[in-house]
């Protein structure tokens, strides 16, 4: 690991024990795609002992014989079994494209918020600040979407 790593790792360190006392204990980290924010949820997890989850390969297989208004429906739900099979306090997520499908009807930021109110989440997030707002894809693209700055910890990669 170089150490523009190392010290990126430590500051998501740092700011995963800030967070852990937040209302909200949601830490994003952020870049577009290919920016490297894999390899550092990896190489934090090496250091607190945590297992990175791949929300898209798990959220799939749970929702796989569900119909699509199932889908919709039980989708919160799922995630929030998915986070709670990780006995760590820190959860570390990955691969979180599925929750932005628009099929599933979900409020991507939301939804992390909400089930970082129990234990610190760490994740992911293939996108850019912009005009003091969090994006996801680009204007335009059917996934894209914009939120508002607040109650939220990004450390951004770009």
């Amino acid at each position: 690991m170089s150490i523009v790593n190392e010290s990126i790792v430590a500051h998501v360190l740092d700011t995963i024990r800030q967070a852990s006392s937040s209302y909200f204990k949601l830490v994003i980290v952020l870049a577009p795609s290919g920016g490297g924010k894999t390899k550092v949820l990896q190489e934090v997890g090496k250091t607190i002992g945590a297992s990175v989850t791949n929300v898209n390969l798990e959220l799939s297989r749970l929702m796989l014989d569900l119909t699509p208004q199932q889908r919709i429906l039980q989708g919160p739900q799922l995630l929030n079994q998915i986070v709670s099979k990780s006995n760590n306090d820190v959860v570390l997520l990955d691969n979180i494209e599925l929750l932005f499908d628009t099929s599933l009807k979900l409020d991507p930021l939301a939804l992390l918020k909400k089930i970082s109110r129990n234990r610190t989440v760490v994740t992911s997030w293939n996108g850019f600040v912009e005009d003091n707002r969090l994006n996801y894809a680009r204007q335009g693209h059917h996934e894209y979407g914009s939120y508002e700055l607040s109650d939220i910890v990004i450390i951004s990669l770009a």
